[in-house]
């Protein structure tokens, strides 16, 4: 007797398990996934280009710091050279690197040659 009792349980516990899979499979049917096809592609398009943008983006982002980092250099080296130059450019900087090729400095000012036009 408790054999048959149990029959009709396990039979509603089987419809029970059943019926929640019959439930999606009405959702995705092929004519349900037939119907949303472009839209499935339209989101794996979508999901294609975000993932393209971010490594857009992270590769921007590293050519902007690498050139960030090259116009550090290049102004630190500017500055090197602009302070060299007005180094080298101050009068008794001049006359010491000019010694050896025996020019001196003046001590008078230089004299105005003036040509005279007479015919």
């Amino acid at each position: 007797m408790e054999q048959t009792e149990n029959i009709p349980r396990e039979k509603q516990e089987q419809q029970k398990e059943t019926a929640p899979a019959k439930h999606w499979k009405k959702w995705f049917s092929n004519d349900w996934v037939a119907r949303n096809m472009y839209y499935f592609l339209f989101l794996a398009v979508l999901a294609v280009i975000y993932i393209y943008n971010g490594h857009y983006a992270e590769n921007t982002i590293k050519d902007i710091n690498r050139t960030a980092k090259e116009l550090k250099e290049l102004q630190y080296e500017y500055k090197t050279v602009k302070g060299e130059l007005m180094m080298r450019g101050k009068q008794s900087e001049l006359a010491k690197a000019v010694e050896p090729l025996g020019l001196k400095e003046l001590k008078t000012p230089p004299v105005k040659i003036v040509e005279s036009r007479e015919k």
